[in-house]
């Protein structure tokens, strides 16, 4: 039985982070474990965020997942639940070195879906030969976007977690109510503010996502800060781009520094998998901080264990980007993540997204949002 040859299958997203960063550690797990062979495919980073887990837990062993399907993974059992299976030592180390949340984010109801091997939360990035001083407040923050040198992922998906941070820095978090998804008062002063924004952003921005974002910061010279997307460290490693980004914590609101949408991905199993102690061990092995600082990272990765945000190795490679963008994950919103939500993220961002380029009434799109809420409980 040891020679019987295994084959596992993954699902990731396209881009170096998400990709080459798997693929290197599948090929060194083969070389220890000959009779095993891990194929890694990719879809869209909008894929990657829509489509349903249990589709693709039916095609595929192996799961790179965003952390809202914890709830869902939970409720369905088709992803194994890795606190059943995973060493409770391993497991606790994971615990204590997470980077924010970004461990417990995929345990919902004492069921651990998958292992946060990717810790990611909006954070700033400039233009240092093109930008001396990034903005200290929204204020700031405004009147760089009327010079037009500001860009931000203006796609439906990000304007919701822009929407999220605005309202947890304003001091009241989204999704605690059974009755509406935030407060009359947050809300609307939250729409109005990414409003205020969003008037002086081109239309361009609101077809992009962070990596649009970032390859049209670093391709062209016409922006040079974005205020908020999820942080991508290969933007500030020489080589990978034509002009380096360096990534900086965030403006502030109110002498508060504003509160990103926690971010990330976990590597999950599918329930269906005819392999599960190999996928398991694979797993393992990618999670292990001797894999994360090493393969992991060396091949585009950005790691979600916490010894190599503090690393100084690792943090010298990529202009110190985990070190100064560290206390945004620490203090990062983590999402609602109830069986329904998924069904309310695909929906809400659009008209937030509309409201935010082309105004219009900020009542009647927290109205939308509140209808849309109200349904999601109750799925």
């Amino acid at each position: 039985m040891k020679n019987k040859r295994i084959q596992l299958k993954g699902i990731t997203w396209d881009h170096s982070r998400g990709f080459t960063s798997v693929v290197a550690t599948a090929q060194r797990f083969h070389e220890l474990n000959p009779n095993v062979e891990i194929t890694w495919e990719k879809r869209s980073l909008q894929a990657f965020a829509d489509e349903p887990i249990n589709e693709l837990a039916k095609r595929y062993d192996l799961l790179v997942i965003d952390h809202p399907w914890a709830g869902f993974a939970a409720r369905t059992g088709v992803i194994v639940p890795l606190n059943e299976h995973l060493p409770k030592a391993f497991l606790e180390d994971q615990e204590n070195n997470s980077v924010g949340k970004s461990h417990e984010s995929y345990c919902f109801e004492g069921y651990q879906s998958a292992l946060a091997i990717d810790a990611a939360t909006p954070v700033a990035a400039s233009r240092p030969d093109l930008l001396k001083e990034t903005p200290k407040t929204w204020n700031d923050l405004v009147d760089l976007a009327k010079e037009g040198k500001v860009a931000i992922p203006g796609i439906p998906q990000d304007t919701l977690m822009s929407f999220y941070m605005v309202c947890c820095t304003l001091g009241e978090d989204v999704s605690l109510s059974q009755e509406y998804f935030i407060s009359e008062e947050i809300g609307i002063k939250a729409l109005k503010m990414l409003r205020d924004l969003g008037q002086y952003i081109a239309d361009e921005c609101y077809d992009m996502n962070p990596i649009k974002v970032y390859e049209a910061m670093t391709l062209g010279d016409t922006y040079a800060y974005s205020p908020f997307a999820y942080g991508y460290t290969n933007y500030s490693r020489k080589g990978y781009a034509r002009k380096l980004l360096k990534f900086h914590d965030m403006t502030s609101i109110g002498g508060q520094k504003l509160i990103s949408t926690l971010g990330g991905t976990g590597l999950a199993i599918s329930a269906s998998s005819e392999n599960t102690e190999m996928a398991l061990k694979y797993a393992e092995y990618v999670a292990a901080p001797e894999t994360q600082a090493g393969l992991f990272f060396d091949n585009g990765g950005q790691p979600g264990h916490r010894s190599v945000w503090t690393n100084k190795e690792t943090n010298a490679v990529c202009m110190d980007f985990f070190k100064d963008t560290l206390p945004a994950l620490d203090r990062a919103f983590l999402r609602p993540r109830y069986h329904g939500h998924m069904f309310f993220q695909d929906n809400a961002g659009a008209p937030i997204h509309e409201y935010m380029k082309n105004g219009g009434d900020a009542k009647e799109v927290l109205d939308t949002l509140n209808t849309l809420y109200l349904k999601s409980i109750k799925l």
